[in-house]
């Protein structure tokens, strides 16, 4: 199904990308963290990009997508970027539009009212998705300005909202080359943006399914509606334990899925 999303950017829209240091957060460390801003549809989008300590050239690049309420520096994302920037990768992460910085004290509860069942409007959702998807690709292009990534080689990794964007997004996205979608389904939000009605253009691309056998917010169901809709190369783990308590050993599958297919 094509995306009736306009997820092509302005070849002529400026990305003024900016590149900040910061101190790196006492787990991250020996990390190096800069914070990066860049322009996407008109929004000044910002996120987080961690790199290995010794410079050596252009590093292979993971893009993570957090979930509904977090944010691309949320506790749980260190959990994850640490042991793949140790590793040898380059890690970054965005706030999605209406997250983190860019939060709306009313259009963001708005927001995740819905997700969490209460659904909002369509055109909400809409708009909110067509940013994010933006962004996204405008954070490819903005992260390939900085002298130590190589975005051409990408690898992504979303969890729950960070999964139903992932998969429009590595649908449409050639530069990444393997995914691992974490704690997601189908049926979320408007039908335009149900992630079953996109994911199959991720192939010939391999992609990891991973979920949770006691999920109190994606029923067993819409998970494997996501896995069936899905083309082959596909593996699906599940993991016994809640939406939010993936344990170290999903995490470091999902890894193991991944860094093949960043050559480290």
């Amino acid at each position: 199904m094509a995306s009736p999303l306009p997820l092509r950017s302005d070849p002529d829209e400026p990305l003024a990308a900016l590149f900040f240091v910061r101190a790196a957060p006492a787990g991250l460390a020996p990390a190096r963290c800069l914070r990066f801003e860049y322009t996407s549809r008109g929004d000044r989008a910002n996120g987080r990009l961690l790199l290995p300590p010794k410079r050596s050239g252009r590093r292979p690049l993971a893009l993570i997508g957090h979930g509904a309420g977090g944010s691309c520096d949320a506790p749980y994302m260190d959990a994850v970027a640490g042991p793949w920037v140790r590793a040898g990768a380059a890690v970054a992460s965005i706030d999605f539009p209406l997250h983190g910085e860019r939060r709306s004290t009313k259009l963001s509860e708005r927001l995740l009212a819905g997700f969490a069942g209460a659904r909002p409007s369509d055109g909400l959702a809409l708009d909110f998705a067509a940013q994010a998807l933006f962004d996204l690709r405008r954070a490819l292009d903005a992260l390939s300005a900085h002298p130590e990534v190589d975005a051409e080689h990408s690898v992504y990794a979303g969890f729950s909202l960070g999964t139903i964007l992932g998969a429009l997004f590595c649908a449409s996205e050639p530069r990444v080359r393997a995914a691992a979608l974490a704690v997601g389904g189908a049926g979320f939000g408007p039908a335009a943006l149900d992630p079953a009605q996109h994911i199959a253009r991720f192939a010939p691309r391999p992609l990891l399914f991973v979920n949770a056998t006691r999920d109190e917010r994606v029923p067993r169901a819409r998970a494997e509606a996501l896995h069936a809709a899905a083309a082959e190369p596909k593996q699906v783990l599940w993991f016994e334990c809640g939406h939010a308590d993936l344990p170290g050993r999903a995490l470091k599958a999902m890894w193991g899925f991944l860094a093949p297919h960043l050559a480290l």
